[in-house]
């Protein structure tokens, strides 16, 4: 019964995550959903400025006790009131309140992309990384493995004096050195899977075979995190609008409907009281002096505005200048992969026809052990660049202003 039970996990054991499965764990950690609860609250807070500007409604009472009795101050009394207060006009603040909620709004959102980009561009680093590492770790395993065979062949020649000493002290030398750049490697493969862990927020075991898609470039798309200070510039300068809107005048309406429960000791004051009283009020103002507080207030937001607006500049030509240089990159790494796979098919000829030599005893081990070397050197570095191809292909997605994640296949 256990080796049954045994046999239905196994499974989950050898079960590991491919590219697109990593990216939708990465997708979902905390650092991400608490950018989307901040833009949840950004909303809330919209809401609640827009909630604020609808007509106000206010009821209450007012209980009143007094010692000296008169005509308008009964002995004591309660007044029950209902008030309804509407801003008609506050010099365009209200308009430039909701546009500027709206643009802080969508440069969250452009901020949570840009977030999220980032975060699977993480991932699709230390993906190819990973099997990178692990193809150099493999071609080094088979070398030290052909040096070990060689040791151990020359040590039967050793032991009958038909090779010398410091033959066998060479392939001692490049096995520890080809030792050390194994730990080396094995010490990057951990770091990667540390780091994915980090960021899918769970152990992983990595699935090859994931790619990424090319891309079709087209001059209208802009990186989230341009578009996020697109947004700021506009949110900043609404609230220049707004702090400047006190100059104008504003208009409200006010209604006031009180109900009257008065009791008068002296009856004579009694009977000239009201029970009930309507107020209607239409009322303006205007602030047509404060010491230029206003207009200094109004000027510091728009130096924040101009400021930005710089910024904004600087950041969008980085920007282009990026997604060329990540374009050349991806050429450059393209002309690699053909020049790795002719150095490759060529070492590996040179190799074969050294070892043969070496067998013979046409070359000494000098000659042999660098023809190993160049052979799984050029091995690996062919499949470091092929795994940097896919990422060069999302440094250009990412760049571009393309979701990352919707690239893998």
């Amino acid at each position: 019964m256990k080796k049954l039970y045994l046999c239905f996990l196994l499974p989950l054991y050898l079960y590991g995550e491919n590219l697109g499965e990593l990216l939708e764990l990465s997708l979902h950690n905390q650092l991400i959903e608490s950018k989307k609860r901040d833009v949840d609250s950004l909303k809330s807070a919209y809401s609640s400025v827009e909630n604020k500007y609808l007509p106000k409604v206010t009821i209450g009472a007012i209980y009143s006790d007094t010692n000296k009795e008169t005509p308008s101050v009964p002995d004591n009394g309660l007044v029950s009131y209902a008030n309804i207060n509407y801003v008609v006009y506050d010099g365009g603040k209200k308009n430039a309140t909701y546009k500027r909620y709206e643009n802080s709004i969508k440069s969250a959102k452009e901020n949570l992309k840009i977030l999220k980009n980032n975060v699977a561009l993480q991932v699709i680093t230390y993906y190819f990384n990973y099997f990178s590492f692990l193809a150099q770790k493999e071609a080094k395993q088979k070398e030290i493995e052909q040096l070990q065979a060689q040791y151990r062949r020359l040590k039967r020649f050793l032991d009958v004096g038909t090779v010398t000493s410091d033959e066998i002290d060479k392939i001692v030398a490049r096995v520890e050195n080809a030792n050390v750049a194994l730990h080396e490697i094995e010490l990057h493969i951990q770091t990667v899977i540390h780091h994915l862990h980090y960021l899918v927020a769970k152990g992983v075991r990595l699935d090859p075979g994931s790619t990424i898609d090319n891309i079709e470039l087209d001059d209208d798309t802009k990186r989230a995190d341009i578009k996020a200070l697109e947004y700021d510039m506009q949110s900043i300068l609404f609230n220049a609008r707004a702090v400047k809107s006190t100059n104008y005048p504003m208009l409200s309406l006010d209604n006031t409907f009180s109900k009257y429960d008065l009791n008068y000791e002296n009856q004579i004051y009694e009977s000239s009281s009201v029970d009930t009283q309507n107020v209607f009020k239409v009322n303006l103002a205007w602030n047509i002096f404060d010491f230029g507080a206003t207009r200094d207030a109004y000027e510091s937001e728009y130096k924040k505005y101009k400021a930005l607006k710089m910024r904004y500049e600087y950041e969008k030509n980085k920007a282009n200048v990026d997604l060329q240089l990540a374009m050349k990159s991806y050429n450059i790494t393209k002309l690699k992969i053909t020049s790795a796979t002719l150095a490759l098919k060529a070492s590996v000829s040179t190799y074969e026809t050294v070892e043969k030599k070496y067998q013979n005893g046409l070359v000494d081990n000098v000659a042999y052990l660098e023809a190993l070397s160049e052979k799984y050197n050029a091995m690996s570095f062919l499949k470091k660049a092929q795994y940097d191809l896919e990422i060069k292909k999302a440094n250009i997605i990412y760049h571009s202003g393309k979701n990352v994640w919707e690239y893998v296949k």
